[in-house]
């Protein structure tokens, strides 16, 4: 599944296709994604500007003239397909544009979906306001992780996985930046607050690691011949990469997806 970066390098292609040009036409080759399509959905949206193209967690939402928003997820396998010489099996929505850009959504599992909401409606959207603080934002800092970890009687893993603590982060990027961190994924996450709600230094580590590994991977999409990018995911068996560690990474399941780690160096 396509996490924050694979996500937010997809947004910042389609704000160079799409922000300032107007949707011209909108070709429809399946109705249903993981949900039916909006009634009229192409006609909503043929004559629109795009005003920006933004991101809220692992969510493209596309701001329109028409004070609308298109709200895409990529699903399991979905993603966008820039000024194709010919259209393929998968691509379900083509957006031709009035910059003679063409954009076409390709899903083979079709988990991915797209709403079209009016104003009010995306204020009011579950899916976007339940969501926890953008790990990429300013204001994402020790401190607004230290609230909602005070309440969690789980493992550090599996607290901030949960969309409701932190926007966007996923699996892959949870367990690479607690070995970034030192922290281990079975440890209590209410440990790194201390009883006042104050964060512990470890807590300070742990939201500098999130950064730098979401930053490290966006600037990586553009490379699609890294085999395995990661220090540690998918690297079971393996010699710890952390200088002076004489640990071997090991795999355990948390919540049905695998975590891994260094049972030597982080604690």
């Amino acid at each position: 599944m396509p996490e924050l970066p694979e996500v937010e390098y997809t947004r910042r292609r389609l704000h160079r296709a799409m922000t300032r040009a107007r949707i011209t036409r909108v070709i429809v080759r399946r109705q249903t994604l993981r949900y039916p399509l909006p009634a009229e959905f192409a006609a909503r949206l043929e004559g629109q500007t795009v005003r920006a193209v933004v991101r809220r967690a692992k969510y493209l939402v596309v701001e329109l003239s028409s004070g609308e928003r298109l709200v895409m997820h990529l699903g399991m396998s979905g993603w966008f397909r820039f000024m194709p010489a010919q259209l393929e099996a998968h691509d379900h929505v083509v957006f031709e544009m009035s910059n003679g850009k063409v954009v076409a959504f390709n899903d083979p599992r079709r988990f991915g979906f797209m709403l079209l909401l009016s104003r009010d409606e995306h204020s009011e959207c579950g899916k976007l306001t339940r969501l926890g603080p953008e790990p990429l934002d300013k204001t994402f800092d020790a401190a607004a992780l230290a609230a909602p970890l005070a309440r969690r009687k789980t493992s550090l893993k599996i607290a901030l996985s949960d969309q409701r603590v932190v926007g966007g982060l996923g699996n892959i990027y949870v367990v690479e930046a607690l070995h970034r961190a030192r922290l281990s994924p079975k440890r209590r996450a209410s440990t790194l607050v201390t009883n006042n709600g104050a964060p512990r230094p470890a807590l300070y580590d742990l939201v500098d690691a999130i950064r730098s590994v979401l930053k490290e991977a966006i600037r990586r999409q553009a490379r699609t011949d890294d085999g395995n990018p990661f220090r540690i995911y998918d690297r079971e068996g393996e010699p710890c990469p952390r200088r002076g560690c004489r640990g071997t990474i090991r795999r355990i399941t948390q919540a049905g997806r695998s975590t891994y780690y260094c049972p030597v160096c982080q604690r």
